[in-house]
């Protein structure tokens, strides 16, 4: 498979969420640094050339909310979000299982969710618990160190999503996008 016919998963953690008094955790929104990075985020996936074919997202709201700030930027070019409540506080197989039933044609999955399951999940698919796979770029061990609020990681395969399993995605990217201090 070319470049051209790889396949890309792009792993987003929400960005910075609020704690309200009271407010359950699936139902806490952004926070004002959430707002300010999270238009962000879309901006680096459009410079990026990552609009998504297919946006699998947690239906908590401050997901919904990073998704929906950061499509903004992708003018207009971005899939309609399939919210998915399997996704809220999932592991990393259970976001893997979610991420397999991608349609074969689809060539950009987006997945929005949150830790430790997306950080794992990418350390999994770029086999970075046993020295890691990041095609030269040294970003495994940013991974492994952590995956703050915000952060993107970019994964290529040549593999079906069907078929998607540890250590068969190459780590191509990893990224922190924020927005100015308020």
């Amino acid at each position: 498979m070319s470049d051209d016919d790889a396949r890309r998963l792009v792993v987003l953690r929400h960005a910075k969420s609020a704690w309200p008094e009271g407010v359950a955790d699936h139902d806490r929104p952004l926070a004002d640094r959430g707002v300010r990075d999270a238009p962000e985020v879309g901006a680096w996936l459009h410079a990026a050339g990552l609009a998504p074919d297919l946006v699998l997202c947690s239906d908590a709201v401050r997901t919904r909310e990073t998704w929906e700030l950061a499509a903004e930027q992708l003018g207009g070019i971005a899939a309609v979000p399939q919210y998915d409540e399997r996704l809220y506080a999932a592991t990393a197989d259970e976001l893997l299982g979610v991420v397999r039933e991608a349609a074969p044609g689809t060539r950009t999955v987006l997945l929005v969710g949150h830790n430790p399951g997306v950080q794992d999940l990418v350390l999994t698919l770029a086999g970075a618990g046993d020295g890691g796979d990041d095609g030269g770029t040294g970003t495994t061990g940013q991974v492994r160190d952590k995956f703050p609020t915000s952060a993107i990681a970019v994964l290529r395969t040549d593999a079906l999503w069907a078929d998607l399993a540890p250590r068969t995605a190459q780590l191509t990217d990893f990224a922190v996008p924020r927005g100015p201090k308020g």
